[in-house]
């Protein structure tokens, strides 16, 4: 079913949204490594819900549990497994889309595909699969950390048409979690609130734009042809659910520059390459080049939203569903560590490739 990612440092993971419980199994992990359930709980607590007012109001502690692969708070090198037990599933309201399709849901799709679906929160369909890649994540942000000095911040870079103004060099994870919204811009963090509460109480949904910085990459991460590092990143990001689009650098908008605008000339800073700018978003040729990794995502709204909306059921009768539930009115808040896990995981695991086959990275 395509539920395992990576190459090296490799996840699976398993779980549906109202069954026993979700998780991931790491094959790949460096032995020796300090890593507790401490640590992974700081990112889940960064994903579940009901965290504020502006999120879904399912109560769930998220309360990892580290099966295997850690002995004594270190790894040993063997498979990691983690799960999270579901809590507060709430199935019933869910009975009506037993039949009927979530207009831009996965449910007409997934009963095309297998036949059988678990229609109960969405199933594996639902953003609570991704508790698994945060968690996966954690470890793997330790890993670049200790081993080179990466940082991985996402934020809220846009929601509807309010677009913060955020410098990716200097921006801190203090300044990201100082608001419920995750946007260190605090004038528009205010107005995208209000504008969340405001789509929520008229049963609607609204999408956004995270960006995300990686900061002290090593130079020499990718893997032409194929495994480009903006392309395993871009794979990355979009395998996460609601995700429309991926920019990197200058993206769409570099279409609007010529040559000589966009290309980052070359200086020389006491004998390292340096580029004088980063149009280029930290990656050229496919390859890392020691600048910043600047990527952002779109995200569209949430697709189950308590407006009355036309739609099928599993027979092709036509009939209108109002959605129950809790739902996100906006996923953005919530998809921040999300994204920064699967960029973590991308970055991980081409630096252990790199490793492998030509040594340390610079």
């Amino acid at each position: 079913m395509g539920s395992t990612f990576g190459h090296l440092f490799r996840i699976s993971t398993f779980g549906e949204s109202h069954g026993g419980g979700v998780g991931v199994v790491i094959d790949g992990c460096p032995p020796r490594l300090e890593i507790s359930a401490e640590e992974i709980q700081v990112e889940l607590d960064r994903r579940r819900p009901g965290q504020s007012k502006i999120t879904t109001p399912r109560k769930e502690a998220d309360q990892c549990e580290i099966l295997s692969g850690v002995f004594e708070g270190k790894t040993l090198g063997t498979p990691i497994a983690i799960v999270v037990r579901n809590k507060d599933q709430r199935s019933q309201d869910y009975d009506e889309m037993a039949v009927k399709y979530r207009p831009s849901h996965a449910d007409a799709t997934y009963d095309a595909k297998y036949g059988i679906r678990n229609w109960q929160g969405g199933g594996r369909s639902s953003a609570r699969e991704t508790i698994g890649r945060v968690a996966a994540g954690a470890i793997a942000k330790k890993i670049l950390k200790e081993a080179a000095g990466v940082e991985i911040i996402a934020y809220v870079k846009r929601i509807k048409d309010i677009e913060a103004v955020i410098e990716p060099g200097t921006v801190t994870m203090d300044q990201v979690e100082s608001t419920i919204v995750r946007c260190p811009d605090a004038e528009c963090s205010d107005r995208m609130i209000d504008l969340i509460e405001h789509v929520r109480n008229q049963g609607d949904s609204i999408g956004g734009v995270v960006e995300c910085v990686a900061r002290g990459v090593p130079l020499g991460l990718g893997d032409p042809v194929f495994d480009k590092l903006e392309a395993d990143l871009a794979k990355a990001v979009m395998s996460l659910p609601a995700t429309k689009g991926f920019e990197i650098g200058s993206g769409f908008a570099g279409t609007l520059l010529t040559g000589s605008q966009h290309n980052d000339e070359y200086y020389s800073d006491q004998g390292t390459i340096r580029t004088v700018t980063n149009r280029s978003g930290g990656v050229q040729g496919g390859i890392s080049n020691g600048e910043h990794i600047i990527l952002r995502i779109a995200f569209k709204p949430t697709a189950t939203i308590r407006k009355e909306q036309r739609t099928v059921t599993n027979v092709g009768e036509e009939v209108t569903l109002a959605a129950k539930g809790r739902h996100d009115p906006c996923v953005l808040p919530r998809a921040v560590p999300m994204v920064e896990a699967m960029v973590a995981l991308v970055l991980c695991d081409h630096f252990l490739r790199q490793r492998g086959q030509c040594g340390e990275a610079d």
